[in-house]
Order: C-alpha cells, then structure tokens, then sequence
C-alpha cells in the first residue's frame, strides 16, 4: 500500500532487538556490592592525598592530618572490599605477580600498592610527628598516584563490553574524578575548622562541577545507551546525586566559610552524593547488560553508517 507520499507503507511494526532465545547478548558481570563501595572508598582516599600534601606544604596542619588520616582509612578499607569480592586473599596477591599494561585491572593493583605504602607512611608521620623527611618524600609520592587510583577505575569498567560502561568512556574518568574530588573535600570539610577548610571547601566545589559537567555531557553524547542512565533505579540515583551534589557546592560556596553547620552538613551531602554516583553508574551498567537493545541498535547504526559511507566513497 502506498501512502499520499506516493512512498511504501509499513504494514508490519519494526521489530523489537531480540537475542537468542532472548538471553544477554553480553555476560552481566558477577560483581557485588563491595565494587561500587570500592570505587568510592577508592577515589576519595586518592583524592584526599593531593589535597593533604598541598595542606601540608602549605602549613595547614589541621587540614593535612585530617586528609592524611581519610587516605590512611581508604588504604585499611580498599584491600578488605577487593577481597571479599574476590573471595580469597591470595586471588589478589596473585594481581601483583605480573604486569600488563594492557589490562587496567592489572594497572590498578601497582597503582592501590604503592600508593598505600606511601599514603600509610605519610599519614603515620603527619600523625604521630616522627620521620618527617620520610613523612614529606612519602606524601610526594602518595599525591603522584591519588589521582590515578581514583579514575583507573573508570577505565576498567569502560574496557568491558557492558554498553553503558563501554560507551561512555570517554566522561567516566572526569565523573569518577570528580565525585572522588568531591567526597574528599567533602569529608574533609566535616571534620575540619571552617578557618582551615578553605581547600578542602574549593575541591568539593570544583569536584562538583567537573562531576555534573561530566556525568551531563555523558547522556547526551552515547544517545539511546544513556537510558539507564536516566530510567529506572540508576536513574534515580543518578539524579538524587546530581542534585545533592549541586546543592552542597552551592551551599559550600555560598555559606560554607561562615558557617561551621553549613560545613558539616554539605560536606556530609557531598559525600553521600559521591556514594550514589557510584552506586548509580554501577546499576546503569548492569541494567544495560541485561537488555538486548543496548548492544544490537549500535551495531547497526554503525553498520548502517559504514555501509553509507563506502556508498559515499564509491560513487
């Protein structure tokens, strides 16, 4: 039948991405909670150490020892969380035998490694006042790896095949980044006089707005495979997130050096905030695992692209 354009009609509905015998056309992975909860134990703890080390360089004792002190509590905690997702110790000992450069798990374990030497040794000497020259090369090198332990993360769930993870590989690092920055500051801000919080108050606020730029432009670039993004219980604790997140930089900017309250409870916003996030792009993944149509239409959107360009190249 042909309709007033003169064109075909479709009289058969398109239809609908299936797999085989509708199973997951990629594995869902067998991660449990204990990875998102290392994600943001993680990234705080490697984003606490730049900003202990610029505290302490600076003179600001108070502000060091307290971020000193959230690096030291992520080291305890990452190790604990890795292996009870592993199951046995010696499955992450067995990380650190080889390597490869190509795997950022295997990245990650020599970069958690070393920066908990350094973090542990530089937290024992800012808190106990001994080997301060070993305390200060310490906090260098502790400050050099934070920010990789707190975005290798994003890189090793971009380096799988779930869509939602895969296709947004180019804004997971700036969101992981960014809400590690956040929490960080966040936490330091509670624990510390408003009068010497003034970093950590300019770190939870830049951490936001690199985390809501991010975590925004990632929706709107990878299209129909952002959906769980924005649907569902990731997306719900996405949006919780983001707006938590705004609220408590906004406060912190606004009130956060005048107030001790305002300090306390917008850092406790920031950090509940980080936890969402990660709880939330961690959902994300898994939902789009678990639905065809994320793997199946860009496959053949890209396909239909290629085929459109050779006919271009061609003619």
């Amino acid at each position: 039948m042909s309709d007033r354009g003169g064109g075909e009609q479709r009289m058969v509905p398109k239809g609908k991405p299936r797999s085989y015998y509708d199973q997951p056309v990629v594995k869902r992975p067998v991660w449990t909670w204990e990875i998102p909860c290392y994600f943001f134990v993680g990234g705080m703890a490697g984003a606490s150490a730049p900003l202990a080390w610029a505290a302490g360089a600076t003179g600001n004792e108070r502000l060091a020892k307290r971020a000193w002190g959230v690096g030291l509590a992520g080291v305890a905690v990452s190790p604990v969380l890795l292996i009870s997702d592993l199951g046995r110790p010696e499955r992450f000992l067995n990380m650190l035998r080889v390597l490869k450069v190509t795997s950022p798990l295997s990245v990650g374990s020599f970069i958690l490694a070393p920066f908990s030497a350094f973090s542990s040794a530089a937290a024992g000497s800012q808190l106990t006042g001994r080997l301060p020259r070993l305390g200060r090369l310490s906090g260098v090198g502790a400050a050099a790896f934070g920010p990789p332990l707190a975005t290798y993360t994003a890189a090793l769930l971009a380096n799988t095949a779930v869509p939602a993870w895969h296709e947004a590989h180019r804004e997971l690092p700036f969101v992981f980044a960014g809400s590690g920055a956040t929490a960080a500051g966040g936490l330091a801000m509670m624990f510390t006089p408003v009068g010497q919080a003034g970093p950590a108050r300019r770190m939870a606020v830049a951490g936001a707005a690199m985390e809501i730029a991010a975590a925004e432009g990632l929706m709107q670039r990878i299209g129909m495979v952002g959906e769980p993004y924005r649907e569902g219980r990731p997306g719900r604790l996405m949006s919780t997130a983001r707006t938590m997140t705004a609220v408590a930089a906004g406060a912190t900017f606004l009130a956060g050096r005048r107030s001790r309250t305002v300090s306390v409870l917008a850092g406790a916003t920031c950090v509940a905030a980080s936890v969402l996030t990660r709880f939330g792009i961690f959902e994300a993944g898994l939902a789009s695992a678990r639905d065809p149509r994320y793997v199946v239409v860009p496959q053949r959107e890209r396909l239909a692209a290629r085929e459109r360009e050779e006919r271009r190249v061609g003619s």
